[in-house]
């Protein structure tokens, strides 16, 4: 039996690989707007496992399987044995046995690793405390549709360095572009990661500096899942970092901007910037749902 590909990080899949599914987005993108129904998964069912809530995670995914001719199970950290304490390993093993494939969106990323180790089927993550690799995919075909390829470009991160400042990190340098980490002390991403991408990533504390010249601008909430009681300290130490027209007018003059979502208007970003009426977030959004459709060929697939 031929071992399953896994999708945990960008790092699981080559920069040819990315750039190819990216190209498989658009087009079943383009087909499901024109009323071509795609139907490669054809009854296959995928189990997803949130331990953390989610809105486009699930819809995503859910809606993904279903125009795709397949099916998905939703099964929330107490509609499986995980909530009563049944070992990783254990739930692997049975749930792996039934389905296709597993997507999990839950906090410490070494579970979705051993879950991963122990499955029969692809396994994809749909989020954890350090990556958020289905995000960026999506991200990574807006830029795409809309301006091309994004090697050699700049891309600045403003804000905490999160699980998605991370998967951007990853993307960096896979698809060789820079990223500019702009922050304040105590936020900066992960130091391992920031060695492994250093060709590729930089940080930068003044906010104004960091967005000179560069093509795309990002940011996501200040406080994620798990730190609401951090959110006052934060939202004081990061107000500098707000992703904002006074910014965006500093970088590249065709500059984009996105958010992952949800946004707290006022916050991240200013209400100006989320309600323009040219701006890709809501593009950004949609694509969840076909860049993960064609991540789920290619784990299937190949």
């Amino acid at each position: 039996m031929t071992a399953p590909r896994h999708f945990l990080t960008l790092m699981d899949l080559s920069a040819d690989e990315i750039r190819l599914l990216i190209d498989r987005a658009i087009e079943l993108k383009a087909q499901w707007r024109a009323g071509n129904p795609q139907r490669s998964m054809e009854g296959k069912v995928l189990a997803m496992i949130f331990t953390k809530a989610s809105t486009r995670t699930r819809v995503s995914f859910e809606a993904g399987m279903a125009q795709l001719g397949g099916s998905a199970l939703f099964l929330s950290g107490q509609d499986t044995q995980l909530g009563r304490g049944e070992p990783i390993e254990d739930t692997a093993k049975v749930i792996s046995s039934m389905v296709d494939m597993v997507m999990i969106r839950t906090f410490a990323h070494a579970d979705v690793e051993t879950f991963a180790q122990h499955s029969r089927v692809p396994v994809i993550n749909g989020l954890t405390d350090d990556y958020h690799p289905c995000q960026i995919l999506a991200d990574l075909q807006t830029f795409f549709e809309v301006r091309g390829d994004i090697q050699g470009k700049t891309v600045c991160w403003l804000g905490d360095g999160n699980n998605v400042c991370h998967s951007w990190m990853n993307a960096a340098r896979q698809l060789d572009f820079e990223v500019v980490v702009a922050c304040p002390e105590g936020y900066d991403p992960d130091p391992t990661l920031l060695g492994a991408c250093s060709q590729w990533v930089r940080i930068e504390r003044d906010a104004s500096r960091a967005v000179q010249g560069a093509d795309l601008l990002v940011t996501d909430v200040w406080a994620s899942m798990g730190q609401e009681a951090e959110q006052n300290q934060r939202a004081a130490n990061l107000a500098p970092y707000q992703l904002n027209r006074p910014l965006l007018d500093l970088a590249a003059p065709d500059a984009l901007y996105m958010h992952c979502l949800p946004a707290h208007r006022g916050e991240e970003i200013s209400a100006e910037l989320m309600e323009a009426p040219d701006t890709v977030i809501w593009q950004e959004a949609e694509n969840r749902l076909h860049a993960q459709k064609a991540l789920m060929e290619l784990l299937i697939g190949g």
